[in-house]
């Protein structure tokens, strides 16, 4: 099995920041891309931004210039730096990874539980 395990949210005022990290464990023979997602109450689950092993990154429009994505592929982590938080910001972020896992011949889609982001004054 494999695990992707978030941390890093929380209450911040507009304007200021935040850094997300996810560690994915268990048996994982290979990542590809790790990203993470977003989703407001009342609104579907959007991608933020992915980063795949290469290092190529990809960002949401609304996020671009402000948010920062990396990878340590020695420690199975991905971050989001997010900087100029906005109250339109406010979300559940989820983790996402693709990975094979050590007893599976193909890569699939795990997800973190999530944390909560919530930007007010």
């Amino acid at each position: 099995q494999v695990q992707l395990l978030e941390s890093g949210g929380g209450l911040v005022q507009p304007g200021g920041s935040l850094r997300l990290s996810c560690v994915a464990s268990g048996s994982i023979f290979s990542i590809n891309a790790m990203g993470w997602y977003r989703q407001a109450p009342g609104n579907e689950r959007e991608l933020v931004a992915f980063v795949i092993s290469g290092g190529t990154t990809n960002y949401a429009d609304s996020v671009k210039g402000r948010f920062t994505i990396s990878r340590d592929n020695a420690k199975n982590t991905v971050y989001l730096q997010m900087n100029s938080l906005k109250p339109e910001d406010t979300a559940v972020y989820y983790c996402n990874a693709n990975v094979r896992a050590t007893t599976a011949w193909r890569r699939r889609d795990y997800w973190g539980q999530g944390t909560q982001v919530t930007v007010s004054s």
